[in-house]
């Protein structure tokens, strides 16, 4: 008997999208009817043709900007962030719809898709090569009616406002006026919202001049940048360590002293919180209400061939620092029942003050076990500028406006 030695077919364009939604349609990452149909309706790799349609339609967002450093500043966002934004947006056909932030222009045609003909699309972005190309994949895949515009997202659009949806896909420091009085009364806000370190995508409706969320959703995005952005800081502790720390809201960073950390002895502190592996809901928002400021510390490979203790994630893990030691969570395996994957969690510190950070990020990680269920329940107020604080798990200061991230129930 002979070999079969006939090539293998690879997957069309049109397979892998079918195959992309009926995944996430698989774990509940498209919910409703609309966002399914549209998201079987849009070309996503006409949108990035620069990768191959496996990658295009693959779970994990595709870098397509940097700038003269090698930074990212633009991305297709992965399927599954895409498709839980639209769902928290909640877009009717007839709508008219902000986009901040064009990306690749495969978002504006989703929402193109979710408005219908009678509706109507408007996208803006800071970077004018961004402007270009979301231009070019939104003609190539037939999605010439929406409005593209170069400008800075911070402002908004008003000469075509206002408008029922606002979303935004870049990681925001503050929730600028402009927002609110371009959205029409009984319009819905999405923005991935920059809170002590933490990001979240949060859908805000108005309550008079207050934000109210309604949902958050886990999420990770590129800050916006323009004149009023504020900076997230990357940087290594020390040079070629394999080792960086992320830090937001401007906060200082004495990278000499965090960088001789690093040749302390690592100490361990596990908190007896047993859970299963992931998702661990809203974990790093009670690392934000530690006395210490929230970092993300990013691990590369060298780093970890050089002993040092394993993070939460293949990427690193959340956070905590203080002038002269950081700590991050880490996990070990633990007993479970019925095949499902249990953990402890725990944490890792660098430093001279090592014994009492690990212990209060132990503390953090047992005070979010012990709240259980209940941490679903996490909302997000934004009030204006200077208003009076309220009980809540975190507050943090903004240029315009009070964030309040709030445990108890509305």
């Amino acid at each position: 008997m002979g070999i079969d030695t006939a090539p293998s077919i690879p997957p069309s364009a049109d397979g892998l999208r079918e195959a992309m939604v009926d995944t996430l349609r698989g774990w509940g990452g498209v919910r409703t009817a609309s966002v399914e149909a549209a998201m079987r309706a849009v070309p996503r790799h006409l949108f990035v043709p620069e990768v191959s349609p496996e990658r295009a339609y693959g779970p994990e967002s595709v870098v397509t900007f940097r700038d003269e450093d090698g930074i990212a500043i633009s991305s297709a966002s992965g399927p599954g962030v895409v498709a839980a934004m639209l769902e928290q947006l909640e877009v009717r056909p007839g709508h008219r719809v902000l986009e901040i932030g064009a990306g690749t222009g495969y978002n504006a045609a989703c929402l193109a898709e979710l408005t219908g003909p009678s509706g109507r699309v408007t996208t803006v972005d800071i970077g004018g090569e961004i402007v270009a190309g979301a231009r070019r994949g939104l003609a190539v895949a037939g999605y010439e009616d929406v409005r593209v515009v170069h400008g800075d997202g911070t402002d908004g659009v008003p000469e075509h406002a206002p408008y029922d949806r606002i979303i935004v896909t870049a990681g925001a420091w503050d929730v600028p006026p402009s927002w609110r009085e371009q959205l029409a009364p009984g319009g819905r806000l999405v923005v991935p919202l920059r809170m002590r370190g933490v990001t979240r995508a949060v859908a805000l409706e108005l309550d008079g001049d207050v934000w109210r969320s309604v949902s958050i959703e886990e999420c990770g995005f590129m800050p916006m940048r323009g004149p009023d952005a504020v900076e997230e800081l990357n940087l290594e502790l020390p040079p070629e360590s394999g080792v960086r720390i992320r830090v937001d809201d401007g906060r200082p960073v004495d990278v000499t002293a965090l960088g001789a950390a690093l040749a302390m002895p690592p100490v361990l502190a596990w908190s007896g919180a047993v859970v299963p592996w992931k998702p661990l809901v809203h974990l790093d928002f009670w690392l934000a209400g530690a006395s210490a400021e929230v970092c993300r510390i990013i691990v590369l490979s060298r780093a970890r061939e050089a002993g040092l203790v394993e993070p939460l994630y293949s990427w690193g893990s959340m956070g905590c620092y203080t002038p002269d030691t950081f700590s991050y969570l880490i996990r070990r395996p633990a007993p479970g029942e019925g095949g499902q994957e249990m953990v402890e969690l725990g944490a890792c510190a660098y430093g001279p003050d090592g014994d009492r950070l690990a212990a209060r990020v132990a503390d953090r990680i047992r005070a979010w076990d012990h709240v259980g269920d209940a941490r679903a329940g996490l909302r997000v107020e934004i009030h204006p500028e200077g208003s009076a604080g309220l009980r809540a798990m975190i507050t943090a200061d903004k240029r315009h406006s009070r964030v309040f991230v709030i445990t108890e129930p509305a």
